[in-house]
């Protein structure tokens, strides 16, 4: 393949730099998670500068700044991998021979969008458990039950003995807010179930993706947090997109767990459900645009990176 052009190349070494600033270095006690919507991560145009006629504008160049942010993690939740696995193919090649991916079949119907949910994962850090799975809700009085429009996709990891599930999930947009809501709260009913479930494959379990949600107070938010999952208060005042502003803040992407928080028969209890990881309270975003593509404008830059910013956590393992 033909190395990046010299600026492209000093480009991504510093955007390396400023993401290694931001996020913690990866060492023996830590476990560190991220999730990111990608945008119509699909196809690629195969050259380090798409032309001003090129489709897709995401080009060689947009992977290799992607690779970039998710090689600072031991795994990564993606949403909108499309139909046409083409980027992600190049994605894995420049995160290089140590990484491996966990992919959902494609989400077929309109609301469907095409889209695939996926995992990637650095083999040094964590490897399968061997749990995969979609969520599918079952049929109520006998009758089928409406489904998510993109199947949540759940996969079981471990490090160094220590066992947790991440599952991700795009909840669909709708005509209006109000359509979101029947999914927010099946979805976090499933989990709490899955959690509650004596003898059952559920140890740590994670959410993680978008969720389409607003701001702290909204109802899809109530919706979200009713059962008991617990997004940590570091990730509250961060930006979920490119276009987000001061005042019009987005909690689009989360990531949450059932900790602090346990239900019991009077209702909900503080108690930790997490075995063998505590969180360390950092997280947060990751503001690319300083460091990619100058020149062009957010727009643009939605298009070969992303408009959602991608969001992690970190863990420390005992």
């Amino acid at each position: 393949m033909i190395p990046p052009p010299a600026d492209v190349a000093v480009e991504l070494g510093n955007l390396r730099e400023a993401v290694g600033a931001v996020v913690p270095a990866k060492d023996p006690e830590n476990l560190l998670i991220a999730t990111w919507n990608l945008r119509a991560f699909g196809s690629v145009t195969p050259s380090w500068q798409a032309g001003n006629s090129a489709s897709p504008k995401r080009d060689w160049h947009a992977i290799a700044a992607i690779a970039g942010i998710i090689g600072c993690f031991d795994v990564v939740a993606v949403q909108e991998v499309k139909r046409d696995t083409t980027a992600l193919s190049f994605l894995l090649d420049q995160l290089g021979p140590d990484w491996r991916v966990i992919i959902s079949d494609c989400s077929e119907g309109d609301a469907g969008n095409d889209e695939r949910l996926t995992f990637l994962y650095d083999t040094r850090r964590v490897q399968p458990s061997g749990l995969v799975g979609e969520i599918v809700l079952p049929p109520v009085a006998g009758n089928p039950a409406q489904q998510f429009a993109r199947t949540p996709y759940a996969a079981g990891f471990v490090r160094d003995g220590t066992e947790f599930i991440l599952t991700t999930v795009h909840v669909m947009w709708g005509d209006k807010p109000q359509d979101r809501l029947p999914e927010l709260l099946a979805f976090a009913q499933w989990m709490r179930a899955w959690a509650d479930r004596k003898g059952e494959w559920n140890q740590n379990l994670f959410v993680l993706g978008d969720f389409n949600l607003d701001r702290l107070g909204d109802p899809r938010y109530n919706a979200f947090v009713s059962t008991g999952l617990w997004p940590p208060s570091v990730l509250n005042d961060v930006p979920r997109t490119i276009f987000d502003n001061d005042r019009d803040r987005h909690f689009y992407d989360q990531i949450a767990w059932f900790d602090h928080i346990a239900k019991t028969k009077t209702g909900f209890d503080f108690g930790s459900l997490l075995k063998g990881l505590e969180f360390t309270g950092k997280g947060g975003s990751i503001d690319f645009l300083p460091h990619v593509f100058p020149g062009l404008t957010k727009t643009q830059v939605s298009w070969r990176v992303s408009d959602h910013y991608p969001l992690w956590v970190e863990f420390g393992l005992g």
